[in-house]
């Protein structure tokens, strides 16, 4: 797959911008963890491979197992997350998927239970970054690191 142009390069203002809400998501208080598993998620909902070579990475360099990361996809079949990170994924889900139809009261409810509500706010923030992130990387078609390496091998 061709990359279509260089987002960087091409408006460093524009993404100087988003950066900077990583800077604010990074220093709001939420889980590290937390944050890597709902930017897996919703990269793997938006099959952004840019986003989940990085996160994977990033979430393993934080200690996160790959057992949970194999996982996530199937997250609600599995007991290895908290039911703060349950609570956490399914409003990634909701929000990612926003098409499928507007947040219900019960997954908002389930969040409130789990998250403060600045928390919520922040949680949801975030989820709107890695949306924006990978919108950006699969619409110019952004080559993950794997992907640039076999490129130059051949």
């Amino acid at each position: 797959m061709t990359q279509r142009l260089n987002a960087f390069q091409v408006a460093p203002a524009a993404l100087n911008a988003v950066i900077a809400i990583e800077g604010y998501i990074g220093e709001c208080g939420l889980e590290h963890s937390l944050l890597e598993l709902v930017k897996m998620r919703a990269s793997q909902i938006n099959t952004c491979a840019y986003c989940l070579h990085m996160h994977a990475a990033d979430a393993r360099k934080a200690g996160e197992s790959e057992v949970r990361l194999y996982l996530l996809s199937a997250w609600q079949e599995s007991e290895l997350y908290t039911p703060r990170e349950r609570a956490a994924l399914a409003w990634t889900e909701t929000l990612t998927r926003l098409s499928d139809g507007a947040p219900s009261d019960a997954a908002f409810a389930d969040l409130r239970e789990h998250f403060s509500e600045v928390e919520c706010v922040n949680l949801s923030v975030a989820i709107g970054a890695i949306n924006m992130w990978n919108r950006i990387n699969c619409g110019f078609r952004t080559r993950h690191p794997q992907d640039r390496n076999r490129a130059a091998a051949a």
